[in-house]
């Protein structure tokens, strides 16, 4: 197949630097992690420690395979080569379905941060407006989309380290709140590290796990990146300093100033705080801020969704109409396609507010878990069948294949943790209804194109 038009590489290493930054901070932290606390308490700080040890382990991998092949434009590019066309096709429409499930909960929780202000607004009508926003400049040139989330990102790393300073300086002057005084104590003296025990602790991953959803990003700006030999690896070696500051940082200073025990699992804990302790300005602030890490995170979704389309379609795996590239060198018919199935989330927050966002997000986890899964099997396939290649690539995954088998177990755990909790159970059983759905679709598809007699990658 020729092919006419091609993604534009307009994404600058800035970009690339904050869209890491982007997919690493977003509703996981900002809403989730509050509910993470309700479960764990401050052992959830480990929690955050041994994921993002796994989610860096999954990056150096997806890292390595990238710059094994230039040509590559996503990730799933590699899992044709290394799997074959079923699982490249599976593999990227539930990359599909991840990102979507993604951009929902973001648009979930756009809709509750503007009700901080707005009370009496439907939750669904701020998620409407920004996806019809996100969408119009999603369909202009992807350095646009660039820009977006460079200041998008940005907003989000500043707002942290500030809270990070200003939490610092309450606890070194003995802040009071309406609870008591803001110290390092509050992360031991109410219950110790673990108050609720073993089982708190193992039952906070689903939502600690969902926080890391979208660091894989980088793998799909590969086919619009400048020079990715040198901006893949700075951007996935600095997600190690990126989880101590913006994750261990952010949360140890919060459940410092203000008691783990009171935090609300349903509210922005970063809001909670600022709120409780008198700073009423600052909670607004604070709750803009967590606001555009919503709308980063779903303005992510709907790129990442677009761009798998594009490539599925460039494999057969897609209608031919998905092909389509505006002036701008944009997928225009994939970012409709999947700006109108993330309308599903506005339905959703219509019908049933007050339980989406726990039944998305665990969706969400499960779809992401086989996603960073399927990486890791392509690397360890590839180590195999070129040696010669991996060892020419400087940028290796460390600690292999130890590295592989620990990512495996890590998941293989987080799953049964999904089991065992009531409000996710439903989630782990629901889902394997969608890859049964794409293997019947695909076996279709084979059936029909060996009929024709025209069963042929494009």
């Amino acid at each position: 197949m020729t092919e006419k038009q091609n993604l534009s590489r307009e994404l600058k290493n800035r970009h690339v630097q904050l869209l890491a930054i982007g997919g690493a901070i977003g509703t996981g932290l900002f809403l989730g992690s509050g509910r993470s606390i309700h479960l764990a308490g401050p052992s959830i700080l480990l929690a955050y420690i041994i994921t993002g040890v796994a989610c860096f382990w999954v990056m150096r991998a997806l890292g390595e395979l990238l710059l094994s092949n230039l040509n590559y434009h996503s990730f799933v590019d590699f899992v044709y080569e290394y799997l074959g066309d079923k699982a490249a096709f599976i593999t990227g429409w539930t990359y599909w379905f991840c990102w979507i499930s993604l951009a929902m909960a973001d648009l979930t929780a756009a809709g509750m941060y503007i009700q901080y202000w707005v009370p009496s607004i439907p939750q669904w009508i701020p998620s409407f407006i920004v996806l019809i926003v996100l969408l119009v400049m999603n369909l202009t040139a992807v350095k646009i989309f660039g820009e977006m989330e460079f200041w998008f990102a940005l907003i989000k790393v500043i707002a942290i380290m500030s809270l990070i300073a200003v939490g610092i300086i309450m606890i070194v002057k003995g802040f009071s709140t309406d609870i008591g005084v803001s110290t390092f104590a509050n992360l031991w003296n109410n219950g110790g590290w673990f108050p609720n025990g073993l089982s708190g602790f193992i039952l906070s991953f689903q939502m600690v796990v969902f926080a890391f959803t979208g660091i894989e990003l980088v793998g799909i700006t590969a086919g619009e990146t400048k020079n990715p030999s040198k901006v893949i690896p700075s951007a996935i070696n600095n997600i190690p300093i990126r989880v101590i500051i913006f994750y261990i940082g952010a949360l140890a200073i919060i459940m410092s100033i203000y008691p783990w025990t009171e935090i609300s699992p349903d509210r922005s804990p970063f809001v909670q705080v600022f709120a409780a302790v008198g700073i009423a300005a600052a909670a607004g602030i604070v709750n803009f801020v967590v606001l555009t890490a919503a709308a980063s995170a779903c303005n992510s979704g709907i790129f990442s969704t677009s761009r798998m389309v594009y490539s599925l379609s460039q494999e057969g795996n897609a209608p031919e109409s998905m092909k389509k590239l505006t002036h701008n060198n944009v997928p225009s018919n994939a970012t409709l396609f999947s700006a109108a199935v993330i309308l599903i989330s506005v339905i959703l927050n219509y019908i049933m507010p007050k339980s989406v966002f726990v039944l998305i997000t665990s969706i969400s986890t499960i779809c992401f878990i086989y996603i960073w899964a399927v990486m890791v099997i392509c690397h360890m396939k590839y180590r195999r069948a070129k040696p010669d290649i991996a060892s020419g690539i400087k940028f290796r995954m460390p600690l292999y294949p130890f590295s592989s088998y620990f990512i495996f177990a890590f998941f293989a755990f987080v799953i049964v943790i999904l089991a065992f909790n009531d409000e996710t159970r439903v989630a782990l059983f629901v889902t394997p209804l969608w890859f049964i759905m794409l293997a019947f679709i695909k076996a279709r598809m084979k059936s029909k194109d060996i009929v024709e007699g025209d069963w042929v990658r494009p």
